[in-house]
C-alpha cells in the first residue's frame, strides 16, 4: 500500500511534465535559471566568478520589509522580461518630484562583470567533450566586454570555464547551432584541464593538463577571462620562449616549452604564402637566443635561410660544404653509383659490395682496426675503388658477362670528372677529415654560432636525396655511438620535408626517408630532435608527423592537409581546428606537448636582418623596371654554363 504521508513522494501533476501543454519556452527557463544563479538573494561573488550563497539570517520586525515593498519582492520574474525596459526603469529617476533638500536616490545602473557573470549552463557530459546551452542575450553582452578575452567568450575557439568544487574547468569551444526551439546556442565543447581557485583573491592558478573531476549537468558556464588565460599561459618553470600573442588577447605572451618541444619532436605545417618560413626562423632565433650554445642543422633546398642566419649561424653549400664521399655508407653508395633496376640492379650492388670493401680495406687507417665492413666510413681511394673493378673484369671466364662491372666503372668515372660533384668526389677529400667534418657540421663547439645552415639547392638533383640521407644518419650514428660520452643534444630541421620522408604512394626507396622515419621514431631516447616543415603534409608519411609531439599548423588551403592535421592532432585541439582554413598570414594553432594547451598565437615580426629570402616577388614593380635586360641574360647564361 502506497503511503501518501512520505515526504519525499512526488504526486503527479500533469502540468509539471516534461511535454506538457503549453510548454514553458526553453529560452526562458534558460534566462532564468542564469538570473537566478546571479540574482539570488545575497549572493558575494568573488573576482573569479564563483557565486557563494551565505546563509541569510531570520527576518525580524525591524527587517522585515514594509507591504508595499514585500508586494513588489512577491512580483513574478516575468514582469521584466524585456532587457531593454529593465535597463530604462533602472535609469529612470526615483524622485521625480522631489523637493529642495531632498536627495534622489542614485539610479545610475551598476556596471555588469561579465567575468562573474555565467553565460549558460552544461548540458551533456562526455569524456573528452560536452556539450552546453548559452544564452544569447548574455552573449552579446559579453561580446561588448573591453576584455577582449571575454568579448570572444562562447564563440568557436574561444575558452570558457566551469566550476567543480574547489577548482575550475577549462575548455574550447568546438562549434555552435542554433537551437530555435529553445531560442539559444547550442555548443560542443572540448575539456583542456583544470586549476585550483584561490580563495582570498579569487584567482585561478596551478593550471595542469587533464581532467580529474567532471561537472554534473546544470552547471553553469562562465567566461574565461584575460586574467584566467594568463595564468593558463604563465610559465610553470620550465624553458621557455616567445614567440608572438596569444589570440584574441592583446598582451598575453605566447611562450613554446623547448625542452617538452624538442624532445618529443615538432612539425610546422602551413601553405606557400602564408609565412612559414619567417615563422620557422623567428622559433630557431628565439632558440639560438636562449642556447647560444646549442646545436642546431638545418636542412634548406631553396637556399632562403642562408641571409636569416648569416650572424649566428654557419653557412654551408656546395662552395665550402666538402663532404667526403668514404663517410657514405653502402646504401647510400649504390645511390650515386648504380643506374639499374630490377635483377641487374642486384648483380650490381653484389659487385660494388665486394670491391667497396677491398678499396676500404686498402687504407692505413684500416690496417690498424679490427676487423671492418662495407658500411664502415674508412677514407679509401676512388683510383682503388677503380682497379678493384677492373681486377675483378680481368678475371671473368668467357660465359660471364662484364656489363656490370662496365656500367659501375662509367658511373665512377663520370662523378669524378662532373665538376657538379666536386664538393662530394673530390681528391682532396681522402684525407682522414671525419672528426673535423662533423664538429662543423653539428657546431661542437658553437662558438656562439650554434646553428649550421646547409644549403642543397647547388646539389644536383639526381643526389640530392643521398646527401640529406648521410648528413641525417651521421646525426643519428654519432648520437648512437656517442652514448657513453653523453654528448649534447641535437636538434635537426628539414625543410620541405615531404620531399625526403615521403608517404607510401609517393615513396621512391631512398635511403633518406628510412633515416629520417627512425630519429622520428627512435631519437629521443639518444638526444635528437627532429623539425619536420612542409606545405603538404598529407604527403608525408603518416608514421613521421604522429611521432611529433607538437604541431604547429597555419593556413592549409587543402581540404586532403586539413583531415590529415586533423588526425594527427589531439582531441582537445577540435574547436582550433576549423579554424585553420580561416587563420591570416603569420598565425597558427599550437597543440601539444611545446604548450600548456592549444592555443591559437599571432607570431612575432622578425627583424628585417633576420628575415629568409623568402618574400614574394611584386610582379608589376619587377615589370615596371627596364634597362640591363641583355647584360642580365649573359651573365646568367655564365654562370649556368660554369655549372656544367
Amino acid at each position: 500500500m502506497t503511503d501518501f504521508g512520505q515526504t519525499n513522494f512526488r504526486t503527479f501533476d500533469p502540468s509539471k511534465e516534461d511535454g506538457a501543454e503549453p510548454p514553458e519556452p526553453r529560452s526562458a527557463s534558460l534566462r532564468d535559471r542564469i538570473r537566478r544563479n546571479t540574482e539570488s538573494a545575497g549572493p558575494a561573488a568573488s573576482p573569479s566568478g564563483y557565486l557563494h550563497q551565505p546563509s541569510r539570517p531570520p527576518a525580524t520586525d525591524a527587517s522585515r520589509p514594509s507591504a508595499p515593498q514585500a508586494a513588489q519582492a512577491e512580483a513574478p520574474a516575468e514582469a521584466s522580461t524585456s532587457p531593454a525596459v529593465e535597463a530604462d526603469s533602472r535609469q529612470s529617476p526615483v524622485n521625480k518630484g522631489g523637493g529642495e533638500g531632498t536627495k534622489p536616490k542614485d539610479t545610475t545602473p551598476v556596471p555588469t562583470d561579465c567575468s562573474t557573470q555565467p553565460i549558460g549552463v552544461v548540458l551533456e557530459i562526455a569524456g573528452s567533450s560536452s556539450q552546453i546551452a548559452i544564452d544569447l542575450q548574455r552573449l552579446n553582452e559579453c561580446a561588448e566586454d573591453p576584455d577582449p578575452s571575454i568579448a570572444m567568450a562562447g564563440q568557436v575557439g574561444s575558452q570558457i570555464k566551469i566550476r567543480v568544487g574547489n577548482s575550475w574547468l577549462l575548455a574550447s569551444v568546438r562549434n555552435q547551432r542554433q537551437d530555435r526551439q529553445a531560442g539559444s546556442i547550442l555548443a560542443h565543447i572540448d575539456f583542456l584541464g583544470e586549476g585550483m581557485e584561490e580563495k582570498l583573491t579569487g584567482k585561478l592558478h596551478a593550471f595542469r593538463r587533464g581532467v580529474t573531476r567532471y561537472p554534473v549537468p546544470g552547471a553553469m558556464v562562465y567566461p574565461a577571462s584575460t586574467a584566467d588565460l594568463q595564468q593558463v599561459y604563465a610559465s610553470d618553470g620550465r624553458s621557455a620562449v616567445t614567440i608572438g600573442k596569444v589570440y584574441p588577447t592583446k598582451d598575453i605572451r605566447a611562450g613554446i616549452y623547448v625542452d617538452a618541444m624538442l624532445g618529443k619532436h615538432f612539425a610546422l605545417l602551413g601553405s606557400t604564402g602564408t609565412g612559414k618560413s619567417t615563422s620557422a626562423a623567428l622559433i630557431l632565433h628565439r632558440i639560438c637566443e636562449a642556447a647560444p650554445e646549442g646545436h642546431i642543422v638545418m636542412i634548406d633546398p631553396h637556399g632562403e635561410y642562408a641571409s636569416a642566419f648569416r650572424n649566428t649561424g654557419v653557412i654551408l653549400d656546395v662552395s665550402n660544404l666538402q663532404m667526403p664521399y668514404w663517410i657514405m655508407n653502402f646504401e647510400e653508395h649504390c645511390e650515386v653509383l648504380l643506374t639499374s633496376a630490377g635483377n641487374e640492379r642486384q648483380v650490381d650492388a653484389d659487385i660494388l659490395a665486394k670491391c667497396l670493401l677491398k678499396a676500404r680495406q686498402k687504407s692505413r687507417l684500416a690496417e690498424h682496426m679490427g676487423k671492418i665492413t662495407v658500411d664502415s666510413p674508412i677514407p679509401y681511394l676512388l683510383s682503388d675503388l677503380s682497379s678493384e673493378l677492373q681486377d675483378a673484369m680481368g678475371k671473368l671466364d668467357k660465359s660471364t658477362t662484364s656489363a656490370p662491372y662496365m656500367r659501375i666503372k662509367t658511373k665512377l668515372d663520370e662523378v669524378k670528372g662532373d665538376p657538379r660533384y666536386q664538393f662530394l668526389f673530390s681528391g682532396m677529400l681522402v684525407a682522414d677529415t671525419m672528426s673535423d667534418f662533423i664538429s662543423k657540421i653539428f657546431r661542437m663547439p658553437s662558438n656562439g654560432k650554434p646553428i649550421s645552415i646547409i644549403d642543397v639547392s647547388g646539389v644536383p638533383s639526381d643526389i640530392t636525396a643521398t646527401v640529406v640521407a648521410v648528413l641525417s644518419r651521421l646525426v643519428f650514428d654519432f648520437a648512437i655511438w656517442g652514448r657513453e660520452e653523453r654528448t649534447s643534444p641535437i636538434l635537426l630541421v628539414c625543410e620541405e620535408a615531404h620531399r625526403y620522408v615521403p608517404n607510401e604512394k609517393n615513396a621512391d626507396g631512398n635511403s633518406v626517408g628510412t633515416i629520417l622515419s627512425r630519429i622520428a621514431k627512435e631519437g629521443r631516447k639518444y638526444g635528437i630532435s627532429l623539425g619536420l616543415i612542409t606545405q603538404r603534409p598529407s604527403d608525408l608519411a603518416e608514421g613521421v608527423l604522429s611521432q611529433c609531439g607538437t604541431i604547429i599548423a597555419m593556413r592549409l588551403n587543402n581540404d586532403r592537409d586539413q583531415e590529415f592535421v586533423r588526425a594527427a592532432m589531439p582531441e582537445g585541439a577540435r574547436g582550433f581546428l576549423d579554424a585553420i582554413p580561416a587563420l591570416r598570414n603569420r598565425e597558427c594553432i599550437i597543440c601539444g606537448e611545446g604548450v600548456a594547451i592549444p592555443i591559437r598565437v599571432s607570431f612575432d615580426n622578425l627583424e628585417e636582418a633576420k628575415r629568409p629570402a623568402s618574400d614574394d616577388p611584386s610582379f608589376i614593380e619587377l615589370w615596371n623596371r627596364t634597362g640591363g635586360e641583355e647584360d642580365v641574360v649573359q651573365r646568367t647564361v655564365k654562370r649556368w654554363r660554369s655549372q656544367g
